[in-house]
């Protein structure tokens, strides 16, 4: 598996390092670079797998940065400064590493990411239903958890699973899966992505409400970025 990624520094001497690790890399392609973080954030779509990002930038800083980057892409954060070692984990980083960068702890950080792929991978393709069915499996703890799609309330997203809320249960299923490949396996006329944490079940709407629906007494946000294709939809 090849994983597309993106080199985000203020530093060009740190950017020329990280390439080189890159090209020395068989299972990685690099993108693009940065010096401008702003100028990054538009260009990490859902194509991108690994962004290297510092920590310490003029204008917005990585941890700051992190926090509007799509869930699906994995951030490896890069510092000169020890400190920012436990916020970094807080927001969810796949791994730390500490300047100056040597390639020997690049190459574990960036193998821990392909083996987070593959896993998400395999899960999706071992669990994909057919075109035709109106169920699919979901991996919960050890085991295979039939879900009926006309049972699904709504999806919302935890870290790298999901919790899927389904109608007269109390308690969601948590399963292990990115909302984005969760998106991907259920059918489109019946769900919509309202949120980068949430996929909601068209048919379960109760009502809508400026930037909200109401689903099952829960008021869930619609975020720009989803707003568009929800309304055209509903």
């Amino acid at each position: 598996m090849t994983l597309n990624c993106i080199i985000v520094d203020d530093e060009p001497l740190a950017i020329k390092l990280l390439k080189s690790f890159v090209e020395r890399t068989p299972f990685l392609n690099l993108v693009a670079t940065f010096q401008d973080p702003m100028e990054a954030l538009n260009a990490v779509d859902d194509s991108i797998h690994l962004l290297f990002l510092d920590i310490q930038m003029p204008g917005i800083t990585g941890l700051e940065l992190s926090k509007l980057i799509r869930p699906q892409t994995r951030i490896i954060f890069t510092t000169a400064y020890k400190e920012y070692a436990f916020e970094s984990y807080q927001v969810q980083a796949l791994d730390y590493l500490l300047k100056p960068v040597n390639y020997t702890t690049f190459l574990r950080a960036v193998t821990r990411g392909k083996e987070f792929f593959e896993q998400q991978e395999s899960l999706t393709a071992a669990t994909a239903p057919a075109e035709t069915a109106d169920f699919m499996f979901v991996k919960c703890e050890y085991r295979q958890v039939r879900v009926d799609f006309d049972k699904i309330l709504y999806i919302s997203g935890l870290k790298d699973y999901v919790r899927i809320h389904l109608k007269d249960q109390p308690r969601p299923l948590i399963a292990l899966s990115t909302m984005k490949a969760m998106e991907e396996r259920l059918p489109h006329d019946q769900f919509c992505r309202i949120h980068r944490s949430y996929i909601i079940a068209m048919d379960k709407i109760e009502s809508v409400e400026r930037n909200r629906v109401c689903i099952n007494g829960e008021l869930l946000p619609i975020t720009d970025a989803f707003q568009k294709d929800f309304f055209n939809r509903l």
